[in-house]
């Protein structure tokens, strides 16, 4: 290019890191302003088959197919045998321009991927959350909490501190959870109470599900995609780590059920909820049980 002021060329690549202007740019106002000398729209050599040949290609392909449903790669592959190299994502781009992609579906079956809804509830009892977490001692090495919270009060309403993290370890929360709240364990008792859980072997275990069955408890997995999957359970396992599980070296198992239920007693009593105008756990499921009373 010349500069006009002192009529100097300098080439297009200084000039363009001058000014921070990609040479592209340049090349494609010089072709749209019908300049004498056509520049290239894309940089490096030039492709030994047109988007135009190419598309052409690509419609034979399709209609000489035997499936209805072909991709852009599979579409790619069945142009080699023709003589025709070129990149997946050229081929992708001609045929999601022409409309020539194969159908699929959106969303997800399981759920919407936007996580729109809630599995707050507007009552007690209603819905709990069960999961696990495991912690480390001098002597026992290795061992496992469970908990269970209730989705509106986010009270804990049971917990247990086992050395083996299986189904029956898993179902202590919530046997205690159903004695503290429905006042008795027997058939049928919490009919009306969903249960949020993952998919981890302890709760799929026959023996975890057939109680749950037993006491009218209805299962609700968590799944991907769905709203907040098990979220209210895991966000406070995540608080007890924080406030104290990190915070203590457990000499033995006897010890760390100590510290833990000393925290779990002094949360219920004294944890602020914001969504409940900073009201604990505790005041909170009182006040609703009045109220629903």
């Amino acid at each position: 290019m010349v500069s006009p002021g002192t009529g100097r060329r300098y080439p297009l690549s200084v000039v363009c890191g001058q000014w921070r202007v990609p040479r592209s740019t340049v090349y494609a106002r010089r072709q749209g302003s019908g300049c004498s000398k056509p520049q290239p729209l894309k940089r490096g050599p030039r492709t030994a088959v047109s988007d135009a040949e190419l598309l052409g290609a690509i419609r034979s392909v399709l209609a000489d197919s035997p499936f209805h449903t072909q991709g852009h790669r599979k579409v790619r592959a069945r142009l080699r045998p023709r003589g025709i190299f070129v990149g997946k994502n050229r081929v992708l781009r001609l045929m999601r321009e022409h409309r020539l992609l194969a159908p699929h579906r959106r969303g997800h079956a399981r759920g919407d991927r936007r996580h729109r809804g809630t599995i707050i509830t507007e009552r007690p009892n209603e819905m709990w959350g069960t999961d696990a977490a495991r912690l480390w001692t001098r002597q026992e090495g290795c061992c496992w909490f469970f908990g269970a919270i209730d989705h509106c009060s986010e009270d804990i309403v049971g917990w247990h501190v086992a050395k083996r993290g299986d189904r029956w370890a898993a179902l202590e929360p919530i046997r205690q959870g159903v004695q503290r709240t429905h006042g008795r364990y027997a058939p049928k008792v919490a009919l009306g109470l969903s249960l949020r859980m993952d998919w981890g072997p302890q709760y799929t275990a026959d023996q975890f599900r057939g109680e749950l069955a037993w006491l009218g408890i209805r299962p609700s997995h968590s799944y991907v995609g769905q709203p907040e999957c098990n979220g209210i359970m895991e966000r406070w396992i995540r608080t007890l780590k924080e406030e104290c599980i990190y915070l203590h070296d457990f000499e033995t198992l006897a010890e760390a059920r100590e510290v833990i239920g000393e925290f779990i007693e002094r949360y219920n009593r004294e944890w602020l909820l914001e969504r409940h105008g900073h009201r604990t756990p505790a005041d909170v499921r009182q006040a609703l049980t009045k109220k629903a009373a």
